[in-house]
């Protein structure tokens, strides 16, 4: 099926042998939504409501947009800035993790970017420049509430590590709302699933928003193959998911060598340096994507001890 636009952004809908997928980009990566069904039109009217909310959120929370909450109140020079809910929960969220990791997930880290480059090169940083920026760190320092935010002078806040993985979730709480077949959500990486797939050898007559619709249900979960490595030594293992969320955090494509040591981009805020002898890819699997992301983010943020972490806290998780 050709493209079709809204706005200036594109989707399209494509068969698959075990239903139809909606295609988009967002948030710098590419985005793919799963249903089990063949049904064209109404594939289409979902791929509407979800490429507009993903763009929606993207467009909201992104650092590069500056029309977007996220720019205004890194520009705001230390004045409050109102607040929705939405944003108010993203903060909740974050300040949460902050508490929970000790520190070490911080959403004013970002700043830390003017200096580091994960290009694969050998170009690291001075220690006096990182030392510079570490004086803007520190989710401790922002005052906010339920209606605003006031963050200090020289600091900024970067919603990256959790947006994604928002956005994943909100797409499946709308096509729980929208369609009653299993669905299964990708963004980037990000993955969750709506509900398990039961098998049933014939159609089934269902009342679903006053429509008669004929159901048929597939005879096997939702099968997710993740990679455990680099591309060079990388093992495939398949995970099969029937309900909740995974997600990885990884060094393998974003990092930089030294004579011979190698960085990799999981940076500690605390320090302002890379994040040493810790595994080089995470995957959980959680309740929601949320959580599947923040928990394996925070357990490479946590270096030589991140299988401590996920076994403490009884976390599935495939670690490499």
């Amino acid at each position: 099926m050709k493209d079709q636009k809204i706005d200036k952004r594109t989707f399209k809908i494509s068969q698959r042998p075990n239903g139809l997928a909606i295609l988009f980009n967002a948030m710098a990566s590419p985005c793919e939504v799963l249903i089990e069904t063949d049904d064209f039109n109404e594939t289409g009217r979902i791929a509407k409501l979800i490429c507009e909310r993903t763009w929606q959120i993207e467009d909201k929370f992104s650092r590069y947009n500056p029309l977007s909450i996220v720019s205004k109140i890194n520009n705001s020079n230390n004045k409050p800035v109102a607040i929705d809910p939405e944003t108010y929960r993203l903060l909740q969220f974050s300040h949460s993790c902050f508490q929970i990791s000790g520190g070490l997930f911080d959403i004013t880290s970002g700043i830390l970017r003017q200096v580091w480059t994960f290009d694969g090169s050998d170009r690291i940083p001075k220690k006096s420049d990182v030392n510079r920026l570490l004086k803007s760190i520190g989710w401790q320092h922002v005052k906010w509430d339920e209606s605003s935010i006031t963050l200090p002078n020289n600091m900024e806040i970067d919603l990256g590590g959790i947006g994604k993985e928002y956005a994943v979730d909100v797409a499946v709480q709308l096509l729980r709302a929208e369609t009653p077949y299993s669905a299964l959500v990708n963004f980037g990486g990000d993955i969750a699933v709506t509900n398990q797939p039961k098998f049933d050898p014939a159609p089934q007559q269902q009342l679903y928003q006053n429509k008669t619709i004929n159901r048929v249900k597939t005879a096997h979960p939702w099968h997710i193959a993740i990679e455990l490595g680099d591309k060079q030594t990388s093992d495939l293992t398949t995970i099969e998911l029937t309900t909740g969320a995974i997600a990885t955090s990884g060094d393998a494509n974003r990092y930089l060598v030294k004579d011979g040591q190698r960085y990799c981009h999981i940076l500690n805020p605390k320090t302002g340096w890379p994040v040493a002898g810790g595994p080089s890819s995470v995957t959980v699997a959680a309740p929601t994507c949320i959580e599947a992301g923040i928990a394996a983010t925070i357990a490479m943020l946590k270096g030589n001890s991140a299988k401590a972490f996920l076994t403490e806290n009884q976390i599935q998780h495939w670690i490499y």
